[in-house]
């Protein structure tokens, strides 16, 4: 019985007549013209910090003098008195490109040939979602650490054993427990805490946000609140972004991600505050494409760098929370 002519063609053969002299010829696999594309982690950080930046930086190393906004003195004016003059100062904060991140990757000339898809393409936008992915978690580390802990300003929440919204002592032991258990927290209501705390700093309600990962997720939907009612849906394109909901839950966009790092005794981190906490700026520095001197291939490189810098510390709440979803003690 004859072979199927796509068996023939698509199959190996074992023939003296061969392309590589070991009994085999080379023929190219079916390659689909659709990639399927990773499952790629949501990046939020671009979203959530000022990037008016970016386009001041150029290399690794450069620096932005940020100029802080001044504080003006208020005077009650009486007829004929003189007015008390301001001394307006230039204080400023540095935001420096500290962090630089590279790829590289070989092409071998024969991938070229036999893919039915530009393969440098796809590799090169694989490589560009890891740099992106790497900036995100990196931003999201540098903000935690960035957390205020100064005076009556302490914005890290979560402590041991407190079943309310403690300020914590930042050594990470301590946790908001969060769900349906028994002395846990409603999300909502840790929401709505935060929200005052920023209230009090005279935080401006639009451009609030809130990141956290999707265990934090899940105990929000089982909340009883009539605003959760509906899915959380932003549309297409959420879950690139980690917009969760096109609307606000008590005045922060709602953001979801994988990048921000849990500990080993709690189930993850949140973040929250407005766009103006901190600033970032990044680039891509460099791109090329060389031959290879050891093979038959092209190498592709690139390096990317950035900077991120807390700049409203006041402006920024964070600390770490555990699902508790145990109904009896």
């Amino acid at each position: 019985m004859s072979n199927n002519v796509s068996d023939q063609y698509f199959k190996q053969t074992t023939t003296t007549n061969n392309n590589f002299g070991d009994g085999t010829n080379f023929m190219p696999a079916i390659y689909s013209k659709k990639v399927l594309n990773f499952f790629r982690k949501a990046s939020v950080a671009e979203a959530i910090t000022n990037t008016d930046y970016a386009g001041e930086i150029s290399a690794y190393g450069d620096s932005v003098k940020i100029i802080k906004e001044p504080t003006i003195s208020i005077y009650q004016y009486e007829r004929g008195a003189d007015v008390t003059e301001t001394k307006l100062t230039d204080s400023e904060i540095s935001l420096v490109v500290d962090t630089a991140n590279a790829f590289k990757f070989v092409v071998d000339d024969i991938e070229t040939q036999m893919s039915h898809v530009n393969f440098k393409e796809v590799a090169a936008s694989s490589a560009a979602y890891a740099l992106r992915d790497a900036f995100d978690s990196g931003v999201l580390k540098k903000m935690f650490d960035g957390l205020s802990r100064e005076g009556d300003i302490n914005h890290q929440l979560g402590k041991d054993h407190a079943t309310d919204f403690a300020k914590g002592t930042f050594d990470g032991t301590g946790h908001i427990p969060v769900g349906t258990g028994v002395g846990a927290n409603d999300p909502l209501d840790l929401l709505a805490h935060m929200a005052k705390m920023l209230d009090v700093q005279n935080v401006p309600e639009e451009g609030r946000w809130f990141v956290a990962g999707p265990d934090f997720y899940e105990a929000l939907s089982q909340s009883g609140s009539k605003l959760l009612s509906v899915d959380f849906n932003a549309g297409q394109g959420s879950i690139r972004n980690g917009l969760v909901t096109s609307g606000k839950l008590r005045g922060f966009s709602m953001y979801k991600s994988n990048n921000l790092e849990a500990t080993t005794n709690v189930t993850g981190r949140f973040l929250g505050g407005h766009m103006s906490a901190a600033a970032t700026a990044q680039t891509i520095t460099s791109t090329e494409v060389i031959r290879d001197p050891d093979s038959f291939g092209d190498i592709c490189r690139g390096l990317h760098v950035y900077g991120v810098k807390v700049l409203r510390p006041e402006s920024l709440i964070g600390g770490f929370y555990k699902i508790d979803n145990v109904s009896t003690s």
